[in-house]
């Protein structure tokens, strides 16, 4: 006997998914549908929307959970919102600058009691205390052996760019301990025109954590890097983490494709 096996068909995804969204964030929860968030054009508001498929997606109408605040800290460059699920709340992480010192960027997080994230009240819960004072952006968090960590981009004083910096929380919205340094901008595709390494996004599989992040500067040059660590390993020494010599996402012109950056997985 011959057994015949058909493929489903291919879902035709549009590309881009959703225009005018960088950053995007996408996570698929228990009621069935996948959330999305990205940072817009005009870096004043975070918006949320949701479907029941991915593709969905595309014409989901947003909703404004948030805005910027007219003085003072929150008050520019609205960037990278993450919303995530943690211990029955939903919790926004995202980049904002001060409205006078818009280069002052700081990580924030915002808490919502409700199950249904477009009910109930967006509280804000303040900055994520790093340990240090500088440009910071581009948070996100995972669960690995029970135990939540932090993982964000962060310019340190006595070194040059932007690196992934990765910490134990104690909440949703604090770290613990200190923050171990990742990586930072050493190949020469992690210096083009700027020194970056930024967007990192987690996937667990294979019992190997893999670490994606974005490098140089946004144009054509932006492309994606990789981490990789043992499933076993201490995630916070940075010796337990590989890092790939070459890109594993780049400019291709041939696709019309350029700058691929700040991914995440779903």
């Amino acid at each position: 006997a011959v057994l015949t096996v058909r493929a489903a068909e291919p879902i035709a995804y549009p590309n881009p998914l959703i225009p005018q969204r960088a950053d995007p964030w996408v996570l698929p929860h228990a009621d069935g549908y996948y959330y999305f968030m990205g940072t817009v054009p005009e870096y004043d508001r975070l918006e949320l929307r949701r479907a029941r498929s991915i593709t969905g997606l595309a014409t989901a109408e947003p909703k404004v959970i948030w805005r910027k605040h007219a003085s003072g800290i929150m008050g520019a460059h609205i960037w990278a919102p993450e919303i995530h699920f943690i211990d029955g709340k939903w919790y926004v992480y995202f980049a904002a600058g001060a409205a006078d010192k818009i280069w002052e960027i700081r990580i924030y997080v915002l808490e919502n009691a409700s199950p249904d994230p477009f009910a109930g009240e967006w509280v804000e819960k303040g900055q994520v205390k790093t340990g240090w004072e500088s440009f910071a952006l581009d948070a996100t968090t995972f669960v690995h052996r029970g135990q939540r960590y932090f993982l964000w981009t962060q310019r340190h004083p006595d070194i040059k760019g932007t690196n992934l910096y990765l910490a134990k929380m104690d909440t949703p919205w604090s770290i613990t301990g200190p923050a171990a340094l990742l990586s930072k901008p050493e190949y020469p595709w992690e210096q083009v025109r700027y020194w970056v390494n930024e967007g990192p996004a987690v996937l667990v599989r294979n019992n190997r954590i893999f670490l994606s992040y974005s490098a140089a500067g946004t144009g054509a040059e932006y492309c994606l890097g990789l981490l990789t660590a043992d499933a076993n390993a201490d995630l916070l020494d940075p010796k337990s983490w590989s890092k790939s010599p070459v890109p594993v996402f780049t400019t291709s012109e041939a696709n019309g494709i350029f700058g691929p950056g700040h991914n995440c997985f779903v």
